[in-house]
This record gives structure tokens, C-alpha cells and sequence, in this order.
């Protein structure tokens, strides 16, 4: 059984919503794009993930955090699934994912490459320090104009 309660695949991504990226906890893993699927029948719930990277450390804390939500909210047979095929794109990032990327200091993917502004001031004046960043998926940058460092999710 699923529940005491017939639960739809509408309330799961809801309850997804609280389940904060290990890594960027201001993102929920839906606005963050690697929920791909849900699927909901009488015996099971079939949550399908796709990493933002085939190697990401993060993966088992976040299917974890998905099993720990799901289980207080009274799912008690669910079923993770991990698909690398299509693989992750920034273009799965909701628009409230990337402005609260923003909101919180990290350039949000553009398709040009890089950042298209500072996320702390604003400033169109931003220079690339590192292809590396503090994750694999983060390259880092410098405002010329408030001298800040920033993270610049790279586009993938």
C-alpha cells in the first residue's frame, strides 16, 4: 500500500518540493530538474531521477532525502529509479530554480556561455577566474565592478 490515503502523483511533486539539492539547499530538486517522473498506482509509488551529472556525489544523499520525505508524508513502498539517459540539462531548471540560484549568489545558466551579471550587484562586468567552481557543475567568476567572487552554473 502507498498510504492510508490514496495519494496522487500531483501531491508527490508537491511533497518533492521540500526536498532541498545536498549541495545548493535553496533549490528543491524539482526546480532543479532531475525529477523526471513520478508515477503513482495502488501498490507503489515510482519516483524517476536523472543526476545533473552521471558522477555526482550527490545522488545517494538525495535519494535518501527523498525517501525520508515521502516516508513522514506516509508513502511506504516507493520505488527509486536513476536514468542517465537523456542525460541532465540546465534547461531543466525552473524559472523560480534560477532566481533563486540568483537570489542566493549563484549565476544561473545562460545559453552564451557565461553569466550574463553579477548576481550580487547586478553589474554586466564579470570575468572568469576558474572553469572550476566549487562543484563540478559551477565554474567561478568575479564582478569587476563589487570585486565579489561568484559561482556560474555551467550550462550542460
Amino acid at each position: 500500500m502507498v498510504s492510508e490515503q490514496t495519494v496522487t502523483s500531483a501531491q508527490i511533486w508537491d511533497w518533492l518540493e521540500a526536498v532541498p539539492d545536498p549541495e545548493i539547499p535553496v533549490i528543491s530538486v524539482v526546480d532543479l530538474g532531475i525529477i523526471r517522473y513520478v508515477d503513482v498506482d495502488s501498490e507503489l509509488v515510482k519516483v524517476t531521477i536523472t543526476p545533473t551529472y552521471s558522477g555526482c556525489p550527490a545522488m545517494s544523499v538525495i535519494a535518501m532525502d527523498i525517501e525520508t520525505e515521502l516516508s513522514k508524508r506516509g508513502v511506504s513502498n516507493l520505488q527509486l529509479e536513476t536514468k542517465i539517459a537523456p542525460a541532465w540539462t540546465t534547461d531543466w531548471l525552473s524559472e523560480k530554480g534560477r532566481a533563486r540560484l540568483e537570489e542566493y549568489g549563484i549565476a544561473p545558466p545562460q545559453a552564451a556561455g557565461g553569466p550574463e551579471r553579477c548576481p550580487h550587484c547586478q553589474s554586466v562586468k564579470v570575468d572568469k577566474v576558474s572553469q572550476f567552481g566549487s562543484t563540478p557543475c559551477k565554474a567561478q567568476w568575479r564582478c569587476q565592478d563589487c570585486l565579489e567572487p561568484f559561482d556560474y552554473f555551467k550550462c550542460i
